[in-house]
């Protein structure tokens, strides 16, 4: 027969004078997590271990301080390790879509965008002011005038040959052609030319063919002229520009010397600003055809010579540490806006937006495993920048769209991040057993338990983590009897007398609760009838469905007889679990044997209102039967087994 077991035995208390304080104010505060040494020694080795797909899961039921310990953590190691660089983009003067990336010592990046604003800042006022200096109009005027001398010789040199053999340059809308002339200057008609004898016509032919090719020669002489006037005026502003602002380009290679690719940019600049003077000298507004079609002037762009700052790890002291609550594919990846111009989507290097990987870049980055599950395209993208230790910003909805847009495709940043994921236990199960790309990728588990064991040492961490609760969030204190009930309760929720449950968020719920119920009687220190009302409280809130099944058996509704004994039939326990609420249930259980060779009978089988366990029992109970009673001989028995008064699953 088994030991009948007494109250104590069934709860353990918890013997309040083990505790020396009087209240939680007497405590210092907590610093470390509680009874998740397994966890925090996986999570010291993985985030420690830098070799490739040595990134960590950690799993843990809701509650038991997953988020908060690894917050905690990775602040401590995070603040040991070396700051990252900054990162930004550059405009590609040699391919406009594929803007370039560049690392830079940590708050060099918005250094150097300074630099570059106020460059532009200069170039915008001080190239202007050249191009109205006495000196440069000076020098412009003798080049044109030069030309221009040499230019009207030519023309008069000619004009005068062809006024010896009676001819003169006449501009028509096609040019300027030779014709012959009378003695007093006027054209010669074509009548008066077909008048003329043979002799004379050939002899004018033949000079005004001769003329015409020397005019040609002159013509083509003047444009050349005019080209090479331009190109000298043009290496006049070049070296007019030069000489004023060259040396402000100059002082910023000299200044970022160590980073080839800024001094192979401030290049590329210089080249596009003696490309481009014309931005920067000053824009007279032109009158519009029509007054009513005037547009806004467009000004120059000069965004191509700014810095996207993408990353700045200025204020940053140690490592990054980034919890991305929501990680949609832009969220981790980031993107490249865009804005829309007379009804057209435009996009440059300057819109592109980091994001939390960028920022992670470094250092850590802590996810939700089912938020990153949910979002669609955000979970592969991952694997592969872990995979290929790079990090992309791409339209992933460009290859769905049926009009394409401006799209860029910038230069990938080079990945190094520890990337931790957070979830519950089924979830890491099934990626392990599902995603081969998974087991190579997140080698580390961190198992948060659900229970510790009921040491003095684990107990006294009870009261610390109460303690810690109440100060952060200015609860009432709570005494020592109310710290012995929360152990207790510890324990009920681990459901074993020497475990005490790690699901601290219900512990914590349970203790603002007691705070509350503390302030209702006005007593500033909560004590164990308050812990006691919160939990009746709280019993009272959900036990609706007990409540109405407890009346139905007293008004015997549903038989339960606890009294005497009776032949096949006893009273059992089901547990009913509501989620927030669970509770037993009395049933009975009737069993009857008759002859026959049915076997066991289940009648809640029978009936489909059966569970697995309880399935698997009966068959248990056949196999007894069978190995106990029918080992030579078959059995010859019929008999069957209720849960009497249930109707319904």
């Amino acid at each position: 027969m088994p030991n009948r077991l007494s109250f104590d035995e069934l709860y353990r208390f918890c013997d309040p004078n083990i505790f020396t304080f009087n209240t939680t104010d007497d405590l210092p505060e907590l610093k470390e997590t509680i009874g998740q040494e397994r966890a925090l020694h996986a999570l010291d080795f993985g985030l420690s271990l830098e070799s490739t797909g040595f990134n960590i899961f950690i799993l843990g039921e809701h509650g038991t301080g997953k988020m908060t310990t690894v917050r905690s953590f990775l602040s401590q190691k995070a603040m040991k390790e070396p700051v990252p660089p900054d990162w930004c983009y550059l405009y590609n003067f040699k391919d406009p879509d594929v803007p370039v990336a560049i690392s830079l010592s940590p708050g060099d990046a918005v250094t150097f965008n300074k630099d570059m604003e106020e460059l532009v800042k200069i170039l915008r006022a001080e190239i202007p002011k050249i191009f109205d200096s006495k000196e440069y109009e000076k020098q412009k005027s003798k080049i044109i005038s030069e030309s221009q001398k040499q230019q009207t010789d030519l023309f008069s040199s000619l004009e005068e040959e062809a006024r010896e053999k009676g001819f003169s340059v006449r501009k028509t809308i096609s040019g300027l052609i030779i014709v012959p002339v009378k003695k007093t200057g006027e054209p010669l008609t074509e009548e008066e030319y077909e008048l003329l004898d043979e002799k004379t016509r050939k002899k004018i032919d033949e000079t005004g063919k001769v003329l015409q090719e020397k005019l040609n020669d002159v013509v083509r002489a003047t444009r050349e002229s005019e080209k090479l006037v331009k190109e000298v005026i043009g290496r006049l502003e070049k070296d007019a520009a030069l000489a004023a602002v060259g040396h402000l380009i100059d002082e910023l290679k000299y200044k970022y010397e160590k980073n080839e690719k800024i001094t192979a940019y401030l290049k590329d600049v210089k080249e596009d600003i003696l490309q481009h003077l014309e931005d920067f000298k000053v824009q007279e507004e032109q009158a519009p055809v029509l007054p009513f079609m005037k547009l806004p002037r467009a000004e120059p762009a000069f965004t191509r010579y700014t810095v996207n700052v993408l990353v700045n790890n200025k204020d940053c002291k140690g490592a990054p540490c980034i919890f991305e609550s929501n990680p949609t594919y832009y969220n981790l990846f980031g993107r490249t806006e865009h804005k829309f111009q007379y009804g057209l989507a435009i996009t440059d290097f300057s819109m592109i937006k980091a994001g939390s990987l960028h920022k992670a870049n470094g250092g850590y980055i802590v996810i939700d495993a089912l938020d990153l599950l949910r979002n669609i395209f955000s979970y592969d993208a991952l694997k592969r920048a872990i995979r290929n230790k790079e990090v992309k910003i791409e339209d992933v909805w460009e290859q769905y769209r049926l009009i394409s847009t401006t799209t860029l495709k910038p230069d990938a940043l080079p990945l190094d991040v520890k990337v931790v994921l957070v979830g519950n236990p089924y979830l890491y199960y099934l990626l392990y057993t599902l995603d081969e790309d998974y087991r190579e990728l997140f080698k580390v588990k961190a198992d948060f338990d659900n229970r510790m064991d009921r040491t003095d040492e684990n107990i006294q961490k009870y009261a610390s983590f109460v303690a810690c609760l109440c100060k952060e969030e200015k609860l009432r204190s709570m005494d020592r009897k109310g710290i012995a009930k929360i152990v207790e309760v510890g324990s009920r929720l681990a459901e074993h007398q020497n475990k005490l449950s790690s699901l601290f968020s219900d512990i914590a719920d349970l203790i603002r609760e007691a705070s509350y119920w503390a302030s209702k009687t006005y007593s500033n220190i909560v004590s164990e009838e308050h812990v006691q009302k919160a939990i009746d409280e709280r019993i009272f809130r959900t036990n609706r469905i007990e409540e109405r099944l407890r009346e139905m058996i007293i008004e015997g509704t549903i038989i339960v007889n606890t009294a005497g004994e009776k032949v096949g039939q006893i009273n059992g326990l089901a547990v009913f679990d509501l989620g927030d609420y669970s509770f037993g249930k009395p049933s009975r259980i009737t069993a009857r044997t008759y002859t026959g060779k049915a076997g066991i009978v289940n009648i809640e089988r029978e009936t489909k209102m059966s569970g697995k366990i309880h399935e698997k029992a009966i068959l248990i109970i056949t196999n007894y039967l069978g190995s106990k009673y029918a080992t030579k001989k078959p059995l010859s028995l019929s008999a069957s087994i209720t849960f009497e008064q249930l109707y319904d699953m």
